[in-house]
């Protein structure tokens, strides 16, 4: 029989050993395994980030001056199968704190050596190239532990012997000696390019009151001969408004007279139109009513003779009709008087 066992994302399971005497061994990061009963070994590594102080104290430069670097590295346990399986053989079975001293003595150790090999404004000038320097040479043998340096940097570097601050006041003498001759430099130069500047001024000065000069006498004549021109314009423009003004006058004059034609005509035109309108009122008013009233007289002698005609023709209609009731009426009484007679007939012969 077996038995399943889990593990979180920060740390990594090693199962050895199984069935039929098997010593093969299962790595598990933040997963699960299977394991037999009185069979199976299980052990765990940490995989968290792991935080070393390296303290190399009075180190010989490569100068002859002991000075005390002490850093900060960030470490863990690499999870690829193969370095996993590097830092299982050296650290399975130690805890935490025996892993962080095999690894601390390790870069301790490479520390001390490029100290060695470095002086100590080296050292102390360039502390991010001087950690790279470090992390490049410690990192192969920590790689064979199966160990990857996440992060190495200096955090204090010190002597007993005063060595570092005298290096700083000397380069702090020599800044401002620097600095001085800079200042010094400078002020002469400053006064160098002020006088120079002042020539440049005098020169660009008189050079812009020379074309002054000229522009102003440049000036004078232009306007001279503006004058001279605008007169001339002005000439010509007054002979030309005149002729012009003589030109639109015979033009005005020339509309008068072609007006006054056609007010003529339209005078012309209203007359005849009146003559029209007299005729037709003379007309309208004396030929017209004896039209009229010959025409009415006409109509009604026409009137009284059709009536005439009408009423003769009506009393002749009349006499007709009565003469053919009567007829009709003789006629039926004939009828009737022989009707009679064939009924007695026919009744004394029954």
């Amino acid at each position: 029989m077996g038995n399943c066992h889990t593990v979180g994302p920060n740390e990594a399971l090693v199962v050895s050993g199984g069935c039929c005497g098997s010593d093969q061994k299962t790595y598990v990061v933040g997963g699960w395994a299977w394991a037999w009963w009185l069979i199976s070994d299980i052990q765990r590594i940490t995989l968290e980030i792991m935080t070393l102080q390296p303290k190399c104290e009075d180190v010989e430069t490569a100068e002859g001056v002991a000075i005390t670097v002490t850093g900060v590295a960030q470490v863990k346990v690499m999870t690829e199968k193969e370095l996993l399986g590097y830092a299982c053989e050296q650290f399975l079975g130690k805890s935490v704190a025996e892993i962080k001293s095999v690894i601390l003595q390790t870069l301790e150790g490479h520390l001390r050596a490029i100290l060695g090999t470095l002086t100590v404004e080296q050292i102390y000038q360039d502390r991010d190239k001087f950690a790279t320097l470090v992390r490049e040479v410690a990192s192969p043998d920590v790689c064979r532990m199966g160990i990857e340096i996440l992060s190495f940097t200096i955090k204090d570097v010190y002597d007993k012997v005063d060595y570092l601050s005298s290096l700083g006041k000397t380069q702090t003498a020599a800044v401002q000696r620097d600095a001085d001759i800079g200042v010094a430099e400078a002020e002469r130069d400053a006064g160098i390019r002020e006088a120079e500047c002042k020539k440049e001024m005098m020169d660009v000065k008189f050079l812009a009151d020379t074309k002054m000069a000229d522009s102003k006498r440049e000036l004078e004549m232009q306007k001279a001969s503006f004058n001279q021109e605008v007169n001339t314009k002005k000439a010509e423009a007054q002979l030309a408004y005149e002729l012009q003004a003589a030109k639109e006058q015979q033009k005005i004059r020339l509309e008068e007279i072609e007006i006054e034609v056609v007010q003529r005509k339209k005078q012309i035109t209203i007359e005849e139109k009146e003559i029209d309108r007299t005729d037709k009122e003379l007309i309208a008013t004396v030929k017209r009513p004896a039209e009229a009233e010959a025409y009415k007289m006409q109509q009604l002698a026409e009137g009284q003779k059709i009536k005439k005609v009408l009423t003769a023709q009506a009393e002749a209609e009349k006499i007709r009709c009565i003469g053919e009731a009567e007829a009709a009426s003789i006629e039926a009484v004939g009828k009737a008087e022989a009707e009679k007679m064939r009924l007695k007939l026919i009744y004394f012969i029954l």
